[in-house]
């Protein structure tokens, strides 16, 4: 075990784990953070997206010795009150069905949205590339993307 200092939605955390422990089991067993979620743990469906100093990262298959000294946004801090701009297209375009995948596609499409601000098909393609929605919610995903560009 080792000590590690996060910073995680903008508070200083500390935990006491396995330096190789995942990311995503520090969120959510040992902080409580239960928002990003498990899909696949191989970091090929995308359930489990945070961001990584503004990058969206695979939390399953990142070490906690990684992300010490980075700043981590997780769903619960994309915004306080569920109003980043994202948030609200997801609303607007009714994208959830099962809503499983849904906090890693937000955290993907809010990380593109922040490195590019006006994308296109294609850039938006290949940002949410590896996000699954078994649901199929695809043509809604892109349509929400592309009305929160409109909104930041």
């Amino acid at each position: 075990m080792a000590l590690f200092n996060l910073t995680i939605n903008g508070k200083s955390q500390q935990v006491d784990v396995d330096p190789n422990t995942p990311m995503l089991w520090v969120l959510r067993d040992h902080l409580d953070l239960v928002g990003t979620k498990f899909g696949c743990g191989i970091a090929q469906c995308g359930a489990c997206t945070i961001h990584l100093d503004g990058n969206a990262v695979r939390s399953c298959q990142l070490p906690v010795s990684a992300a010490e000294g980075a700043k981590i946004t997780t769903i619960e801090g994309l915004s306080e009150e569920g109003d980043h701009p994202v948030q609200k297209a997801w609303l607007e375009h009714d994208v959830p069905q099962c809503g499983y995948c849904q906090a890693g596609q937000i955290m993907s499409a809010a990380a593109l949205l922040a490195q590019n601000p006006n994308p296109s098909d294609t850039d938006i393609d290949n940002a949410m590339n590896g996000n699954i929605c078994r649901c199929g919610t695809y043509t809604r995903i892109k349509a929400a993307i592309h009305t929160a560009s409109k909104n930041l």
